[in-house]
């Protein structure tokens, strides 16, 4: 009976390494799942074992055709929820993995996306398991898609996997999409506000400023207010290129700090914690947290490694040191409730449903109603933030050009005096 080489997680989240005796890769992966293990690589013992066929698209650059990609080819996460789910589809229906990747293939219009598949689909013909057949494209496929993909892989339920991870791209895909949509609109809104403000200091003050000079001459004195809306008008006008170099130091210096850790968690705090935005933020976190913990359970991925992966994708360095405290305490031998209560990064009601989840043994699904409740509050969130900043930015714009239009006004009461 052939043998194989494998790697694979046990419930306390360690690696074990070893060999199995099998009649195939499935057979080998059912084995260890009987014996408590999780396994992440199966790979023949077989010194001889065929390897992976070259890929199509290698082939097709290898004879000198015309079809060159440049760099790595990246399926987009849009893309990739739609072949996700048609995957599935296939599958349930029936069909061969192999023969699902081709026909998706086939019927692909973006030559990137057919590259991707038909490579994947090469290197499954030639022995190896569809996970790591993904892994070899680590920009198209995360590490939270590879995960599921080995627990559909060593389950035998596939087809199951795929319609979860469909399912929970869409909906990420979502809340993603309404957050920026509240950020989106008060940036445009004040782009726009800065250059009306901008053309009317720029063109329109020093025209004012000219009619001044001429009806009160130069030694007449003009009120504080007009006098301070000229200067910063001249500055604007002849030194714009200071402004230009002030705003393009802070974009610097915003992406030299973000990259550095303790920098990136002084962002994600001012996000999490600042007016407006903050809950939107901290919400939508937290139900990316849920979402992701819930779905990698439910699919059969061991808690620690399960936590692991959703450090690594939290997208929030608050949420990251949060789960890296609870993966310990839960290697150390806790639960899950108690440590992220102590993290004081999440409120006390997902602390209570996580706590009833653990005890009835329902973790998965009450994480997941967390995340379907934060997703709601989400939507709330941005409602309001939408419908509170428009009266916000009309003040604060009728404010500035009220300013400018007073300043321009003051000089007048001087000017009819000298006239009359």
């Amino acid at each position: 009976m052939p043998q194989f080489n494998y790697v694979a997680m046990d419930s306390a989240g360690k690696e074990k390494k070893g060999k199995i005796s099998a009649t195939s890769e499935d057979a080998a992966a059912s084995e260890l799942k009987k014996q408590g293990l999780f396994p992440t690589s199966i790979k023949s013992a077989d010194p001889k074992a065929v390897k992976p066929k070259k890929s199509a698209a290698r082939r097709k650059n290898s004879g000198g055709g015309l079809n060159i990609t440049i760099g790595t080819p990246v399926i987009k996460r849009k893309e990739l929820t739609v072949i996700t789910r048609q995957l599935a589809t296939l599958l349930d229906a029936g069909l061969p993995l192999i023969r699902s990747l081709r026909t998706l293939e086939r019927q692909s219009k973006n030559p990137l996306v057919k590259q991707v598949l038909g490579t994947t689909a090469d290197t499954v013909e030639g022995g190896s398991t569809f996970a790591e057949a993904l892994a070899q494209h680590p920009k198209s496929f995360d590490k939270l898609y590879l995960n599921m993909i080995r627990a559909g892989e060593a389950s035998g339920a596939m087809e199951v996997i795929l319609n979860r991870l469909a399912t929970f791209m869409e909906k990420a895909a979502r809340i993603a999409g309404k957050v920026k949509s509240a950020m989106i609109y008060p940036a445009v809104v004040m782009s726009i506000a800065l250059l009306v403000t901008a053309g009317l200091m720029i063109f329109i003050v020093p025209n004012f400023q000219k009619i001044f000079t001429e009806l009160l001459g130069e030694d007449e004195s003009l009120p504080g207010l007009t006098l301070f809306v000229m200067d910063v008008s001249r500055m604007l006008k002849e030194e714009i290129w200071v402004f230009a170099i002030g705003i393009f130091g802070i974009i610097v210096l915003y992406k030299i700090i973000n990259k550095t850790k303790y920098g990136k968690w002084g962002i994600d705090w001012c996000k999490y914690n600042m007016p407006l935005f903050g809950p939107i933020v901290s919400r939508s976190a937290i139900s990316r947290f849920s979402r992701t913990l819930g779905t990698l359970m439910s699919s059969g991925v061991p808690v620690l490694n399960a936590l692991i992966i959703v450090r690594d994708t939290a997208g929030n360095e608050l949420v990251t040191n949060a789960v890296q405290k609870v993966h310990d305490a839960v290697k150390e031998g806790d639960g899950i409730a108690a440590p992220l209560g102590a993290t004081a990064i999440f409120p006390q009601m997902v602390i209570s449903m996580v706590e009833v989840g653990e005890e009835t043994g329902k973790l998965p699904e009450m994480l997941d109603k967390i995340a379907n409740t934060y997703d709601e509050e989400v939507d709330n969130a941005v409602s309001a933030l939408t419908s509170m900043i428009e009266p916000l930015m009309i003040v604060g714009l009728a404010v500035i050009v009220g300013t400018i239009v007073v300043a321009l006004f003051l000089p007048l009461t001087k000017i009819i005096e000298k006239l009359g």
